[in-house]
C-alpha cells in the first residue's frame, strides 16, 4: 500500500526536485508520468472540458459531490496517471491498493485512515485500486460503504469489461471511464519527450528513425511499454558507447533496440502499404485454405506490433463472409476469439488467435450469405420494394385492428409442419420472384440448400 508521498510517483524525484541517481532511479516510465493534464498523452474526450474525469481531476465537486470512477482501458494508457492527478490536483490524500496483493483488511484499513485524515485535517481520499478485477464479490462489497458514504473518492482500474468483472451495486456509484489505446503518433511524442526530458534521458542519448519506429511498433498503443524498451535500449546504447565519448549523446540504432528486446525488427508499416498488405494477404489465405499462409500472416502481425483486437476483428468478419453457412461454427469461433482476445491479451492471445484462424482456414467455405445480403442492399438502394404486406403489419397498437393491421396473418406454429404458404415479400418483389440466398453444396449449406428449396416451395407455392 502506497500512501502519501510514499509511492513511486512522488519517488520519482527527491526531496530537493532532483531525480535520485544510479540504482535507487524509479523506472523510466514512472519518472516520466504526467504531473499535469497537459501533459497526458491522448484520452481527449475522456478528459474534454467539462467532462466527469476532468472534473474530478479539477476539484470540481458540483452540487452531487466527487463521483468514483472507474477507468477501464489497455495497458499503459493512462490509468495510473488519471488516479494520481485526481489526487494531486485537489491536494487530496493519496492510498494504493493492488488487488493483487490486498484484502478486505486492507480496505478497512484504509477507510478508517480516511475518516481520521478528514476529521483531523479536512482532507480527503482517493483511494487507487489497481486491477479491480481481480477482487472477489466479498472483497468489492468491502469497498460499498466507503464509496456511499465518500469516505474514500475510488478510482479503480481495470484492464476488463466492468460489466463482466465489477459488483453491480458498485458500477452504480461510479461513473465509468473508457480509455483508448494511444495512437502510434501520441505514443512517438511520449518517447520523444522521454529523450530530452531532465526527469527522463536528458539529452543524453539520439535516437534514429526507424528505432523510434520500431519502439512505437512494438509498443501497440501501449505508452509504458514504448517508455520501457527505450529504457533498455538506452543501456544497451550507454555500455557500447566509446570511451572518452561519455559528454556525447549516444546513439540508439534499430540494431540497438533489437538487442536491447532481442527481437527483430519485423518489415511491417501498420500505418502505410505493408499494413493493408499483410492484412490482405492474411485474409486471403484464411479464405484460400492455406492455413499455414495464414499463420504465416497472423504471425507478421503480431511480431510488427499489430492491435490483436484488430485482428480478432478480422478474422470475425471472414468467419461469416468466406466460410458463411458452410461451417456455422467458425463465427462461434471466432467471436469467442474475439472476447477472449479483449480479455488476456498479449502474448496469450496469439494461441487463441490461431486457433480461429485454423480454423476459418480449415472450413469448407461459402459466400452466399455475404452475396445475399449485398444483394438485397441493392435493391434496396434502387428503390425497390414497396409496403409491407398488410397482415405482416404491427397490431399491438390503438387503431391498428381498423387499419387492417395483421388481418389474415397465419401464425406458423399452428402450421402442420411449422411452415405454411404465406405472402413475406412486399408485392413488386414477390412479382419478380427475387432470389437472394443461394447456398452452396459444400459442407453443412448442402443440407440447407435441400431446406430452403422445399421452405420455398411451401411458403411462395412455387
Amino acid at each position: 500500500m502506497s500512501s502519501g508521498g510514499s509511492d513511486l510517483f512522488s519517488l520519482a524525484t527527491g526531496a530537493d526536485g532532483a531525480a535520485p541517481e544510479g540504482d535507487l532511479r524509479p523506472p523510466l516510465a514512472v519518472r516520466m508520468r504526467p504531473r499535469t493534464l497537459e501533459e497526458v498523452a491522448g484520452q481527449q474526450e475522456v478528459l474534454r472540458p467539462g467532462s466527469p474525469m476532468r472534473r474530478l481531476i479539477e476539484g470540481h465537486a458540483g452540487v452531487a459531490g466527487p463521483l468514483s470512477a472507474i477507468l477501464w482501458g489497455p495497458p499503459g494508457t493512462g490509468k495510473t496517471t488519471l488516479a494520481h492527478l485526481v489526487a494531486t490536483a485537489a491536494d487530496r490524500r493519496f492510498v494504493e491498493l493492488s488487488a493483487v496483493t490486498a484484502g478486505v483488511k486492507d480496505v478497512r484499513g484504509v477507510m478508517e485512515e480516511a475518516v481520521r485524515e478528514r476529521s483531523l485535517h479536512g482532507r480527503a481520499t482517493v483511494l487507487f485500486l489497481d486491477e479491480i478485477h481481480r477482487f472477489t464479490k466479498a472483497q468489492q462489497d468491502a469497498l460499498l460503504p466507503g464509496v456511499e458514504n465518500r469516505l474514500v473518492i475510488l478510482v479503480a482500474a481495470t484492464t476488463e469489461n466492468p460489466t463482466f468483472s465489477i459488483i453491480a451495486p458498485l458500477l452504480s456509484r461510479s461513473v465509468m471511464v473508457r480509455l483508448e489505446s494511444l495512437t502510434d503518433e501520441q505514443v512517438a511524442a511520449v518517447v520523444r519527450r522521454a529523450l530530452a526530458d531532465e526527469r527522463g534521458l536528458a539529452g543524453g542519448f539520439t535516437l534514429d528513425d526507424d528505432a523510434l519506429d520500431h519502439v512505437v511498433r512494438m509498443a501497440g498503443g501501449d505508452a509504458r511499454r514504448a517508455l520501457t524498451t527505450l529504457e533498455a535500449a538506452a543501456g544497451v546504447a550507454a555500455d557500447e558507447r566509446p570511451a572518452g565519448r561519455e559528454d556525447e549523446p549516444a546513439p540508439i540504432t534499430l540494431a540497438t533496440v533489437e538487442q536491447a528486446v532481442a527481437t527483430a525488427a519485423v518489415r511491417y508499416d501498420r500505418a502505410g502499404d505493408q499494413h493493408y498488405d499483410v492484412a490482405s494477404a492474411f485474409i486471403k489465405s484464411m479464405r484460400g485454405s492455406d492455413v499455414d499462409a495464414a499463420l504465416h500472416y497472423l504471425a507478421r502481425q503480431l511480431e510488427a506490433g499489430e492491435d490483436p483486437r484488430f485482428i480478432a476483428r478480422r478474422i470475425v468478419i471472414a468467419a461469416s463472409e468466406d466460410v458463411g453457412m458452410a461451417d456455422p461454427t467458425a463465427l462461434q469461433t471466432a467471436v469467442a476469439a474475439m472476447h477472449a482476445v479483449a480479455q488476456i491479451g498479449m502474448p496469450e492471445a496469439r494461441i487463441v488467435l490461431a486457433q480461429a484462424v485454423v480454423h476459418n482456414a480449415l472450413a469448407p467455405k461459402s459466400n452466399a450469405a455475404y452475396a445475399a445480403i449485398n444483394a438485397a442492399v441493392a435493391d434496396v438502394r434502387a428503390g425497390r420494394g414497396g409496403a409491407v404486406p398488410p397482415h405482416l403489419r404491427g397490431s399491438g397498437y390503438a387503431g391498428a385492428a381498423r387499419l387492417g393491421h395483421g388481418e389474415g396473418y397465419r401464425y406458423s406454429h399452428d402450421e402442420p409442419a411449422g411452415v405454411g404458404p404465406q405472402q413475406y415479400l412486399p408485392d413488386d418483389l414477390l412479382a419478380a420472384d427475387v432470389d437472394y440466398y443461394h447456398p452452396t453444396t459444400r459442407g453443412w449449406e448442402e443440407r440447407l440448400a435441400v431446406r430452403w428449396a422445399e421452405l420455398r416451395r411451401i411458403v411462395r407455392g412455387r
